[in-house]
């Protein structure tokens, strides 16, 4: 089943890097069995992963050693660790498969100690690596299992593609609506998609979200969405996204929660401007929505005088307006439903009853058409 073909719209989660990365003691997820029970207890029908397609396609069985993306962020690891990619991966796959739990791929481009990432010099080797990286799926019988492929995490950041723009500055602000973007796109695509035609292909965005992009070469859009991108409550908040140092989230302790407390109405008016925005591409594009990483702050995390109970409100509220517009055919309850999040992880009831809303939510005429010609 790919998302052409779902009945309703699914509930998914991101456990991007995390699933293989954070299996140390502790972590969350050292037993797969276990949290994909968990997983399909709390209701939800499918995962995003990344099955790191550049390291994948140069040597499968290597263990590759992998430099921490950040200290401070819960997903993946704090330092430096080291990954054997398959056959873990067709393992986790076949557990998957075992729970009718769909798996979505993606990857963030982890860097390894000799940043292999880098040799993707065209939009033709971007599309070879995802290319092995199926056919080391479809090879052991697993194709069954996959929803879709976004080709690359919020393109094209250059924390995720440093190899789209190499020359940019570091702190230059890269655009995907440009000639070169779609280019990469369209021709990436294209050399997957003709080795499997019958996938559903995309890149996901958290920047320009603008309805007159060209989005024709995509099968779906795949946005990220927070209402952080909509308001000025990191600047109130004093929340600069650091890396390496906690200053951050020592200012979300002390100003996070009562900001958003002071005007919960203005927060979740914010969240709703970007929902119809994305609605909106979404109907004037004619391509349907998912959403795997969303809804209030970007980041949070299990940490002293940090509370759980505003996110869950601000996040509930946003599944429940985009999930009426009826353009997304999969979302995300928020971007911390993984077993490390333990504060957010073990609230089951919160869980289903958001899971319930989505897999009850309608899917209106553009996504229905897409589904009709697909």
């Amino acid at each position: 089943m790919q998302i052409a073909n779902i009945p309703h719209p699914l509930a998914i989660t991101m456990w991007d890097f995390s699933w293989l990365e954070r299996r140390w003691p502790g972590a969350g997820y050292e037993d797969w069995d276990l949290i994909l029970d968990e997983l399909k207890e709390r209701g939800y029908d499918a995962v995003r992963i990344d099955p790191y397609p550049h390291l994948l396609a140069i040597d499968p069985q290597k263990e590759w050693e992998l430099l921490p993306v950040w200290n401070q962020q819960a997903w993946g690891s704090p330092a430096l660790n080291r990954v054997i990619i398959q056959p873990a991966l067709n393992q986790f796959l076949a557990k998957c498969k075992a729970r009718e739990i769909k798996v979505a791929l993606s990857s963030w481009f982890r860097q390894d100690r000799d940043d292999m990432r880098m040799l993707l010099k065209t939009p033709q080797d971007l599309g070879r690596v995802w290319r092995h990286t199926l056919d080391s799926i479809s090879d052991a019988g697993l194709f069954s299992t996959i929803l879709y492929v976004d080709l690359c995490n919020e393109f094209p950041s250059r924390w995720w593609a440093p190899f789209f723009a190499p020359q940019a500055e570091a702190k230059a602000k890269v655009a995907r609506d440009t000639s070169d973007g779609r280019r990469w796109m369209h021709d990436s695509i294209a050399v997957v998609r003709t080795a499997y035609p019958e996938l559903e292909y995309s890149f996901s965005f958290i920047s320009e979200i603008d309805s007159q992009q060209d989005v024709s070469f995509l099968d779906f859009l795949e946005l990220h969405l927070f209402m952080t991108m909509w308001s000025d409550f990191d600047e109130q908040v004093g929340y600069t996204y650091e890396f390496d140092d906690s200053q951050g989230y020592a200012n979300l302790v002390q100003k996070g929660e009562v900001l958003y407390r002071s005007e919960p109405e203005r927060w979740k008016r914010a969240l709703s401007h970007g929902i119809e925005l994305a609605a909106e591409w979404s109907r004037h594009a004619q391509k349907p929505l998912i959403t795997t990483e969303c809804w209030g702050v970007i980041n949070y995390k299990d940490w002293p005088l940090l509370n759980w109970e505003w996110v869950k409100e601000l996040c509930e509220y946003g599944v429940r307006q985009a999930s009426a517009t009826g353009q997304w055919v999969a979302m995300a309850t928020s971007s911390f439903c993984g077993p490390q999040f333990v504060g957010m992880w073990r609230d089951i009831d919160w869980h289903r009853r958001l899971t319930d809303v989505i897999h009850r939510g309608p899917l209106k005429v553009e996504a229905k058409k897409w589904h009709k010609e697909k």
